[in-house]
């Protein structure tokens, strides 16, 4: 059950504020105690304004991330790093990501890097909100590998995140999200029992130890999709994730299978996206507030938290800062109703 009840929360990205974006194109320019203070400044700057919206659940934005996957790869050893992908020019889509080619065996000495980003956090968080820490998964992770297979290659980074998992438990983070957009992506084509599987397995020593999250979307790649847009070859399968909590994204679908919330309550919380981060409309408290009493139809108050549909980092800033203060509000509008 959920600790609030109409609970509120983001996924994990955040916009970079505009400096950030030019400083990152000039890191060469920077010592290192002036790198140390710019991530510093960026975390301040996305808490800032989680807080201002009055959020239960905040991140570090992941200001000091390539994406929300991308940097990771900086630290896995085993691999040839591309660093220009092989379309470079034209509409955005997920083929303008390069693709890393492996040479060896996957190791990640130093960790991933999730640890310090969340000491980070603790340091310069403001009090009473609760913080969350995202880490994608392994078969997630594997999309950007070119190897002997993706589901091999997932293998391989199991006991990778596995291990970060742990230390992040160690480190005294109490909520986790393991982000496994890619299941969501492609369970239309795959055996939604193996990412089950899978999945489960990944978090097999941190299951009950720390609030534990996935997060199911669809991709956001410059607020593009790259998969149908459908849940339902997903179920019944995924009514097994070992997690307390599946964040579905709604906004976007214009809430589109809905009505699958109610079975996914019986076992776990669901966090629904009910913030449409592809869009630049500006939903309105009484917007957000009218999609909750519909969520609230299919599911009970203690079961329900609400989120944008996916990270905010391919938001702009002046936008995402308002949709968060608006889903605040509305939420809170029928919270005040319970």
């Amino acid at each position: 059950m959920q600790p609030i009840p109409l609970r509120t929360t983001v996924i994990g990205s955040y916009p970079f504020p505009s400096w950030l974006e030019f400083a990152s194109a000039h890191l060469a320019e920077f010592g290192p105690d002036d790198l140390a203070e710019l991530q510093d400044d960026a975390v301040i700057a996305a808490l800032h304004d989680q807080a201002r919206a009055g959020l239960d659940v905040i991140t570090d934005g992941e200001q000091t991330r390539l994406d929300f996957n991308l940097s990771f790869y900086g630290y896995i050893e085993g691999i040839d790093r591309e660093t220009q992908p092989r379309r470079r020019f034209g509409p955005p889509a997920h083929d303008q990501r390069g693709k890393h080619r492996v040479t060896g065996p996957l190791r990640a000495p130093r960790g991933l890097g999730v640890v310090d980003e969340f000491r980070r956090l603790q340091r310069l968080a403001p009090a009473g909100p609760t913080l969350k820490a995202s880490v994608p998964g392994p078969y997630t992770l594997s999309g950007r590998l070119d190897g002997p297979g993706r589901w091999a290659l997932a293998e391989e980074l199991l006991p990778l995140v596995q291990a970060e998992l742990e230390a992040l438990i160690d480190a005294g983070c109490s909520e986790i999200c393991v982000d496994e957009p890619s299941m969501s992506c492609y369970g239309h084509r795959e055996d939604p029992r193996a990412f089950v599987q899978l999945f489960n397995r990944t978090v097999e020593s941190i299951a009950g130890r720390a609030r534990l999250s996935t997060h199911l979307c669809f991709g956001n790649y410059k607020a593009r999709a790259v998969a149908p847009r459908q849940y339902h070859p997903l179920f019944p399968a995924f009514h097994d994730l070992n997690c307390d909590e599946l964040h579905l994204e709604m906004a976007s679908r214009e809430f589109a299978e809905l009505e699958i919330i109610a079975p996914i309550a019986e076992a776990h919380d669901v966090s629904i996206g009910i913030i449409d981060v592809k869009s630049y409309y500006i939903e309105t408290p009484d917007d957000v507030a009218a999609r909750v009493r519909r969520c609230l139809a299919h599911a009970p108050a203690n079961r329900l938290s609400f989120a944008p549909d996916c990270g905010l980092s391919q938001t702009a800033r002046w936008a995402a800062r308002r949709k968060l203060e608006n889903m605040v509000k509305g939420v809170h509008a029928v919270r005040r109703e319970l």
